[in-house]
């Protein structure tokens, strides 16, 4: 074996260990929060869709302050806000 394999070859086993030790610190710190995957077929099922729209800082302000004094998430409250408009 050359020498510069030799050394790839350190560099992969190296790598691995890594890798695996990396994964069992990520495994154990995302366990107590929802996989995104699973989080989004949760999402799916009850029918929501990702939504994204630009609007005004001064707005998105009213709508956060609005928010915790209802004490309701964010997208709820656009949810309410949007459907109030939308049945006038």
């Amino acid at each position: 074996m050359k020498k510069t394999d030799l050394a790839k070859s350190d560099a992969k086993k190296l790598m691995n260990k890594m890798g695996a030790k990396n994964a069992a610190f990520g495994a154990a710190a995302g366990s107590t929060a929802p996989d995104r995957r699973e989080q989004r077929e949760r999402e799916r099922a009850l029918g929501l869709v990702p939504f994204a729209v630009k609007l005004n800082g001064d707005l998105v302000q009213q709508l956060r302050r609005l928010s915790e004094e209802r004490g309701v998430d964010l997208g709820q409250l656009v949810t309410e806000l949007l459907q109030k408009g939308l049945s006038d």
